[in-house]
């Protein structure tokens, strides 16, 4: 992971996430440290973890969330994600789609290239995005979806992660997720944002990788008798918010 811009800009992969209490986290994760390293970045980071920041994007349906909820196999989404907890800070921005494709799960991001005014919300923000971001696919999904379904910014995710890469296979990594927050938003900062906690007092841990799961981790999986959760962060933050609920 990187927050100068250099991160991987495409991937497909697999992704199984879990929930775990804290006491269960503490352990499982000093279990898997026999077997994985921190990523480099957050070595020398506090608490060796990074903050994320994202702004989702759906229509005035929510027809994102609900094909998520409905299980469907091919969905994505839009969201600009940042590693800045100030509006201050130079730190990139990306636009991001995101999405599964049957049981693939695919990444595609462009950066938001500066400067632009880090304080804009609603339209005023999705014309920045169109003016500012790389040219592309994404960018292009992103003008078609905008004025064909006309999406919009309505929710922001916030969380610490603590990142890792097997010692034995670069493409095998695992991310500890925790203090998620979500608050209704057009902007992604803010001035008096609403918080809402997510999951409190546990932690998303999520195994992405390209090919199979190593049998180290299936032995962890069966030790600690861990299960899969299809557990989206902003169909939860959605939910908690009461964004679903139909106003009239």
């Amino acid at each position: 992971m990187s927050q100068k811009g250099d991160a991987k800009l495409h991937f497909l992969r697999f992704e199984f996430k879990y929930v775990l209490p804290q006491a269960q986290r503490s352990e499982v994760e000093a279990e898997l440290r026999h077997f994985v390293e921190l990523d480099p970045y957050v070595a020398d980071q506090p608490g060796q973890q990074y903050f994320v920041r994202s702004l989702y994007f759906d229509d005035p349906t929510l027809s994102s969330f609900h094909e998520k909820q409905d299980g469907q196999h091919t969905r994505s989404k839009f969201r600009i994600r940042t590693y800045a907890r100030t509006v201050d800070s130079d730190t990139p921005w990306f636009l991001e789609i995101k999405g599964r494709y049957n049981n693939l799960v695919f990444k595609h991001r462009a950066p938001i290239r500066a400067p632009f005014d880090r304080r804009l919300r609603g339209d005023a923000l999705v014309n920045m995005i169109l003016e500012r971001c790389a040219p592309g696919p994404v960018r292009d999904q992103f003008a078609y979806e905008r004025f064909r379904k006309q999406i919009a910014p309505v929710a922001l995710i916030d969380y610490l992660r603590r990142p890792y890469i097997s010692k034995f296979d670069p493409e095998f990594r695992l991310t500890f997720d925790c203090d998620l927050t979500a608050s209704e938003s057009d902007a992604m900062f803010p001035p008096h944002p609403r918080l809402r906690q997510l999951l409190p007092g546990r932690t998303v841990m999520e195994v992405k990788f390209r090919h199979h799961v190593p049998s180290w981790f299936h032995r962890i999986i069966q030790a600690w008798e861990l299960r899969r959760r299809s557990i989206s962060k902003i169909c939860t933050g959605i939910e908690a918010l009461g964004l679903q609920l139909d106003p009239s």
